[in-house]
């Protein structure tokens, strides 16, 4: 077994693990993947494999969801999906990979700060949930990498633990659906072969799911915080190098 494989297995356990709850994995499975069959090729992978941990989410957490933060986020998101169709579609793979990893260098840097605030407060500006929106639609559509600035938002909002992991999974079910038609069509990155290579990690990513189910029962509110923000430092420092 080539080491690319072994990466990619790795890989879709962790997004089991993060479709679960634990979010900050997201970036260090999109590091991986990247390293594994190169950055934008995967995309075309991955996609597949978060749909699968979508359903699987939003059937697990569909009674924790809160629709109106939702829907507060979801047209911002989708215009910058469409935005990023358009300015990454002839990007060259050493300029998509290193706008991969200053996504992930922001993403890090954003989540920090909002950590450290001590005004936890929602901001009540429509600005704020455009921005996070915009942003996020164009890091997934880029990268997959929606993760930290949805989560920034979310955070925002003050709502608990299960209530963030439930909104989160219906919003990327939606997006992530939405995103399929431009990577077959216009991106090209998904076609028979990559999900060939696809239908081989499904397992792991479902496997990833019930181990992840097991940890997120048992973490705090602060210690889920905590870990989202190492697991996203991580996953930039594996890009990079």
């Amino acid at each position: 077994m080539s080491l690319s494989i072994i990466l990619a297995l790795v890989a879709a356990l962790i997004l089991g693990i993060s479709k679960a709850g634990i979010k900050g994995l997201g970036i260090i499975v999109v590091a991986l993947l990247a390293n594994s069959f190169g950055a934008k090729a995967s995309t075309g992978i991955l996609l597949p494999l978060l749909l699968v941990g979508d359903v699987l989410s939003v059937i697990y957490y569909n009674r924790y969801v809160e629709w109106k933060y939702l829907f507060k986020l979801l047209p911002a998101m989708i215009v910058g999906v469409i935005i990023a169709v358009y300015a990454g579609k002839n990007l060259d793979e050493s300029t998509f990979k290193f706008w991969m990893g200053i996504i992930i260098l922001v993403s890090v840097i954003l989540l920090f700060l909002r950590d450290r605030k001590k005004d936890q407060k929602f901001p009540k500006n429509p600005l704020f949930a455009y921005t996070m929106g915009i942003t996020a639609g164009f890091t997934t559509m880029i990268g997959n990498l929606a993760g930290a600035f949805s989560n920034i938002y979310f955070l925002a909002t003050g709502m608990p633990k299960n209530q963030i992991i439930g909104t989160a999974a219906w919003l990327f079910l939606i997006i992530n659906l939405f995103k399929v038609p431009f990577h077959i069509f216009s991106w090209e990155t998904i076609n028979l072969d990559t999900l060939y290579k696809d239908a081989m990690l499904v397992p792991a990513v479902i496997v990833g799911f019930v181990i992840g189910l097991k940890l997120v029962k048992k973490i705090g509110e602060k210690t889920y915080r905590k870990i989202l923000l190492i697991a996203t430092a991580f996953g930039a420092i594996i890009i990079f190098f």
